[in-house]
């Protein structure tokens, strides 16, 4: 799984048939501590409710797509969790 923060939107005119309806976001990775990971940005659907600014948990490969409404659909990574809070030792 992959720490995130979504930074932003795709707005998708056409899209795969098992997609419609589903919210896409653009999320950045980052450390434990909110720290951007350099160029390591995600396109996930969004399964959760998450908004622009939120720290979020994301999954990727065949989990991501076990994750939304049909295990059949075309998805690579998908947002699974939003965080209130991390706490490192």
């Amino acid at each position: 799984m992959i720490l995130g923060q979504v930074i932003g939107t795709v707005v998708a005119t056409s899209k795969h048939e098992l997609l419609v309806g589903s919210k896409i976001l653009v999320v950045q990775a980052v450390q434990p501590d909110g720290t951007p990971i350099e160029g390591e940005l995600l396109v996930a659907v969004d399964t959760v409710g998450a908004g622009t600014g939120e720290h979020v948990i994301v999954t990727t490969g065949s989990n991501a797509s076990k994750a939304c409404e049909t295990e059949k659909a075309p998805v690579d990574a998908a947002i699974i969790g939003i965080i209130d809070e991390i706490d490192v030792n």
